[in-house]
């Protein structure tokens, strides 16, 4: 990889004289040449599923009208209000 200034109004093709890959073939390049900077590692995929399985597992057991509502462009439910006042907390309003 070599880097230099560019300006942002660039064009890739014509800048660098390069066809541009897709999505698909730079992913199918980095798996084939062992390039692992575009994936996740598998200890950080675990953790990220060990926040949000106990939400998978208790939603299919709840009614689904008990979740607390609110309309679109308000500022949320009462009950978020009142989860951060419980610790002398409060939604911070512009």
């Amino acid at each position: 990889m070599s880097m230099r200034p560019v300006n942002m109004d660039f064009r890739y093709g014509s800048t660098f004289g390069l066809h541009m890959a897709s999505a698909y073939e730079r992913l199918l390049l980095d798996c084939m040449t062992g390039d692992p900077t575009l994936f996740d590692r598998a200890d950080s995929v675990e953790a990220a599923w060990a926040l949000v399985q106990p939400f998978l597992d208790v939603w299919p057991t709840k009614d689904p009208r008990s979740m607390p509502m609110y309309a679109s462009g308000s500022w949320g439910p009462s009950e978020a209000d009142e989860l951060l006042a419980r610790e002398g907390r409060r939604w911070r309003l512009l």
